[in-house]
């Protein structure tokens, strides 16, 4: 994987210094999860392949499928027109979401009752 010039396009991280990452299946297109990126986790996943990212309940850098084997491997990153959201392409090895279903996004609001 070709890393992200940091200067070029330039990412813009937050007041955290952080930046939303959405993870997307490239092989079925289906939307995965959203987790918060830092740029030692963006390099990480550049220089590893697999998904980093930064927790912010724990306050820790961690992999995505560490524990559970459920590793996400990046196939590409792209950034969005405003520099301060990155768009993962994966190849999940198993689910995405801690629940075991496929994706975070499982359910509907409707659903829910919202």
């Amino acid at each position: 994987m070709k890393p992200i010039n940091q200067e070029n396009p330039k990412i813009t991280y937050n007041s955290q210094g952080l930046v939303p990452a959405i993870v997307q299946n490239a092989a079925t297109k289906k939307v995965l999860m959203m987790a918060w990126m830092n740029q030692e986790a963006l390099q990480l996943t550049q220089s590893t392949g697999q998904a980093h990212f930064w927790s912010r309940s724990r306050e820790a850098l961690w992999r995505k499928g560490a524990t559970s084997g459920n590793i996400l491997n990046v196939k590409q990153i792209f950034i969005d027109c405003d520099g301060d959201t990155l768009l993962l392409m994966v190849d999940p090895a198993g689910p995405a979401c801690h629940t075991g279903n496929e994706s975070c996004f499982y359910r509907s609001m409707e659903d829910e009752n919202v």
